[in-house]
Order: C-alpha cells, then sequence, then structure tokens
C-alpha cells in the first residue's frame, strides 16, 4: 500500500475535530441527566426556612406564613396571656409539653424562644384540619373558662395560646413548634434553629 498521496495533517484534524465534536455531544448529553436527579428549585423552596418580620405585629394578633406547605403561625401575646397560661395547665392534656413535638429549646410553660411570641405550625395533630385563631374571652360557643386560643372546627379540639390541647379533645397531643430562630428582634427565620445557623 502506498501513502505517497495521503495528507497526515488532514486525516489529523478530522480526528482531533471529530474527537472534540463527540465530547461535546457527549456532554450535552450527561448535562441534563445529572440535572434531572437535582432537586427543583420549587422542591428546594418548600423546605428552605422563611424569614417573617413581626416588627408590626400587635400583641394579641396573628400572622400566618408558609413553610413547606404548612401554615405556621406567629401570634404575639399580651401579658395577661402569658399571665393565664399556667393556671390553665389542671385543664391540659400535656401541660409541660412532654409528648409533643417542639425543639428542645420550646420545651417550657410557654413553649417559646421569647414568651412574647408563639411560633405554631397551625394544623390540628387529630386529624389535619387547619384550627380557627378565638383570641376572644369567654365566647358563649366556648364557655365562660375560655382564655383565648385555636379551635379546631372539624371535630373540636380545643388549644390554649402556647398551642398545649386541652383535656378530653380528640388531638393526642400539642401543637407543633417548628424549629425557629430570631435573627433580629423583628425578624424570625423558621425552619432553622439556633443551632443549625
Amino acid at each position: 500500500m502506498s501513502t505517497e498521496g495521503v495528507d497526515t495533517s488532514r486525516r489529523r484534524f478530522l480526528t482531533a475535530a471529530t474527537s472534540v465534536v463527540g465530547a461535546v455531544g457527549a456532554a450535552a448529553a450527561v448535562v441534563p441527566l445529572v440535572s434531572s436527579m437535582q432537586p427543583s428549585a420549587r422542591a428546594r423552596a418548600a423546605g428552605a426556612p422563611v424569614e417573617a418580620y413581626i416588627g408590626k405585629l400587635e400583641p394579641g394578633a396573628m400572622m400566618t406564613v408558609e413553610w413547606r406547605g404548612k401554615p405556621v403561625w406567629i401570634v404575639r401575646r399580651t401579658e395577661k396571656t402569658l399571665k393565664d397560661l399556667p393556671t390553665l395547665d389542671t385543664v391540659l392534656t400535656d401541660p409541660e409539653s412532654k409528648a409533643s413535638l417542639q425543639p428542645e429549646y420550646a420545651t417550657n410553660e410557654h413553649r417559646a424562644l421569647n414568651p412574647e411570641f408563639v411560633v405554631l405550625v397551625g394544623i390540628c395533630t387529630h386529624l389535619g384540619c387547619s384550627p380557627t385563631f378565638r383570641p376572644e374571652l369567654a365566647p358563649a360557643d366556648l364557655g365562660e373558662d375560655w382564655l383565648g386560643g385555636f379551635f379546631c372546627p372539624c371535630h373540636g379540639s380545643r388549644f390554649d395560646l402556647a398551642g398545649r390541647v386541652y383535656a378530653g379533645a380528640p388531638a393526642p397531643t400539642n401543637l407543633e413548634v417548628p424549629p425557629y430562630s430570631f435573627v433580629t428582634e423583628s425578624v424570625i427565620l423558621i425552619g432553622e434553629d439556633q443551632g443549625a445557623a
């Protein structure tokens, strides 16, 4: 076989060009495959911490934010509410929150980092309904001993303003306290506690 008329530089160029095009094609096929294995932006956002500005929340008022697709309530309690909380211990199922879900730092009589603000997942621990905020004192439908709290219209569970369930209610445990921390005096970060920062 004769190699006299063969242009080797052209052959090397074609081989290199084919290799480069093949490598680019392989990378183009791999990138979408690897990207599809990553969680979507929506999925990442669903579990991401959420900031809530509480600077304008008046005493006795509640605000709702969404975290992981669930309503999270932030209630600014009044001084009277804080004084009333210990008086309810005898009528509650779990007044010390020993059988309930909350971070270690919220296992206290206020179930909060700062007694003035309570942060609760707004889903009843019975069957997942969303209770209503009932801050008024002694309404006719809840009785003279009602000092404010949350009432679940689905099956009648009642919770005080620390999210603790009344005895005899269908809900087995207190409302959940999500992990949270204070970024500043007026900003709460829900979904990330002090130890995780």
